[in-house]
């Protein structure tokens, strides 16, 4: 009955992200929800490389154009001369920038006027602030798919605990355990991030209010009425969380066996004998043909002293005419059949949290060179756990890649360690989509499941921390002190008084019994001088 009363559902989903790795968890929950007898609508940057059957994919080529233009930046060039990525400025600009060019777009306004009705709306937790605007239009439940696991915010908004002593700001290499120092630099970072994300939701919301009216409420009070979160994380990769009813994990949900790999690559592996071959990739979000040439023949140089063969995912052709024998390029790569490959040795990578899903569900050592985003705090994590080695940029020679390809190799414990967190990411009682299906047709069943929500998420930081009623404590008890001190003062004040008032009575009384005696004794002499 259940399952009936939620078959046929429509369900629209949006991830706003700026690379193709946000999309993956939506595929899968997509694919799912199809299979169960849902209609899937998915908006993205991305036109779809591939047909999904079921799923009906839109991609507006105003907001697809704008991320292809805004994602140009030489990521690894500005990690190797010590500069950040993505300036701050670039940060900010994404999310109302982005929104513009995606309700601007003929395609989208004319999805939005067309009148589709849907019985629930899925959100990315990246950027979900402009698709809150549609939430309004269309006047239905929604819920986020968290795809930056390391990301607190939308959790937190909902009402779930993330304190900054134990929550690390997503895009440094902090971890749970932190000292002193890690936790103020922290705890300053996670600050710096919520007054930066109001400036840039305060523009933001300037053009909601253009698209859809002036009455639209604020982002941050439609965000707060999120039914339900599948949360891109599990504590054998991310950390352990205390979540709310309206969270739950669903990390790997993208996560399969591997398949035989095509003739040629298999071909090409078998040849590396007992000493296996190595994969490189820097996922969708770190473009290779970006990269200075440099960074290449670094690379290139490091790979070509490996007595293993190497796989290395390239995003285009480069200008390279010294590869070595052992190493071949490849645009496009199985990643997950060669991660779960027999004799794969060891994976390069940026450090992407789908990439470290994938590393540890099937149990392959890392060295890990992250570029920005959240991939210094996934790879923090992982060297934390023992089964990676982190590389900086800023300091990497060819020496040092190859030494730590090696080190991974060669060193059993990184193997040991990563086997270790197979098992515990592997021992579930479900498989991640499965949850993802459950949580996803029980808010579609429950209208919103409006019952899951904490009332912790209409609550402000002070009122939430207790800092009003400490405030208010903290104002009581000096009220009290000084009521306290000054009534002591007024009492000793007045003892003080009375004390010297009964003395100088006293003084005064002996100063009159002592002039009484004068008087007697002087009338005494008196009656004496008229007697002589």
């Amino acid at each position: 009955m259940l399952a009936a009363s939620v078959c046929g559902s429509d369900i629209l989903m949006i991830t706003m992200g700026g690379t193709k790795s946000h999309k993956m968890p939506f595929w899968e929950l997509a694919r799912g929800m199809i299979r169960r007898g849902h209609n899937i609508t998915l908006m993205s940057a991305f036109p779809p490389d591939f047909h999904i059957p079921g799923l009906e994919e839109i991609a507006p080529e105003g907001l697809a154009s704008y991320v292809r233009g805004y994602m140009t930046f030489d990521l690894v060039g500005a990690r190797m001369r010590g500069e950040e990525p993505l300036p701050l400025y670039d940060i900010l600009r994404y999310g109302y920038e982005a929104c513009e060019a995606f309700l601007d777009d003929f395609e989208t306004r004319s999805f939005l006027r067309s009148g589709r009705t849907y019985d629930l709306i899925i959100l990315d937790g990246a950027y979900p602030e402009c698709a809150l605007g549609v939430v309004y239009r269309l006047k239905v439940p929604f819920m986020y798919i968290n795809t930056v696991g390391f990301y607190s915010g939308p959790a937190s908004m909902s009402g779930s605990p993330a304190p900054y002593s134990v929550t690390p700001f997503f895009g440094r290499a902090f971890t749970d355990n932190m000292g002193f120092i890690d936790r103020a630099l922290n705890s300053a970072w996670l600050v710096g991030s919520i007054f930066a994300h109001g400036f840039s939701m305060t523009i933001l919301q300037g053009v909601l209010r253009r698209h859809f009216g002036q009455q639209i409420p604020h982002v941050y009070d439609m965000a707060k009425n999120v039914s339900f979160i599948l949360q891109n994380g599990h504590f054998s990769v991310s950390y352990p969380r205390p979540y709310l009813p309206n969270v739950a994990e669903v990390a790997c949900i993208h996560c399969k066996e591997p398949k035989k790999l095509n003739a040629d690559i298999e071909e090409w592996i078998a040849g590396a004998g007992e000493a296996g071959f190595v994969y490189v990739s820097m996922g969708s979000s770190v473009r290779t043909n970006k990269m200075p040439l440099a960074a290449h023949h670094m690379i290139v140089k490091a790979l070509g002293r490996l007595p293993q063969r190497v796989l290395w995912k390239q995003d285009a052709a480069q200008n390279l005419t010294d590869i070595p024998s052992n190493v071949r390029l490849y645009k496009w790569l199985p990643q997950q059949d060669l991660l779960g490959h027999p004799r794969i040795k060891a994976f390069v990578t940026h450090g992407g949290l789908l990439s470290m899903f994938e590393t540890v569900y099937h149990g392959v050592p890392i060295v890990s060179i992250p570029v920005f985003c959240d991939h210094e705090a996934n790879a923090a994590k992982a060297e934390v756990d023992g089964y990676a080695k982190i590389l900086n940029l800023q300091y990497l020679t060819s020496d040092k890649l190859y030494r730590a390809i090696k080190e991974v190799i060669d060193e059993p414990k990184y193997k040991i360690e990563v086997k270790k967190r197979q098992i515990l990411l592997r021992d579930k009682k479900e498989t991640p989509l499965e949850r993802a299906i459950y949580w996803t047709e029980y808010v579609i069943r429950h209208k919103g499941a409006y019952h899951l929500l904490s009332p912790a998420k209409d609550l402000n930081f002070f009122q939430y921390y207790l800092l009003d009623v400490a405030f208010a404590f903290f104002v009581i008890l000096i009220t009290i002190s000084v009521l306290i001190a000054f009534v002591i003062r007024r009492s000793f004040n007045w003892l003080v008084d009375y004390l010297q008032s009964r003395r100088m009575d006293k003084l005064l009384d002996n100063s009159s019994n002592i002039l009484k005696s004068s008087k007697k004794l002087y009338d005494s002499k008196t009656i004496v001088k008229k007697n002589l």
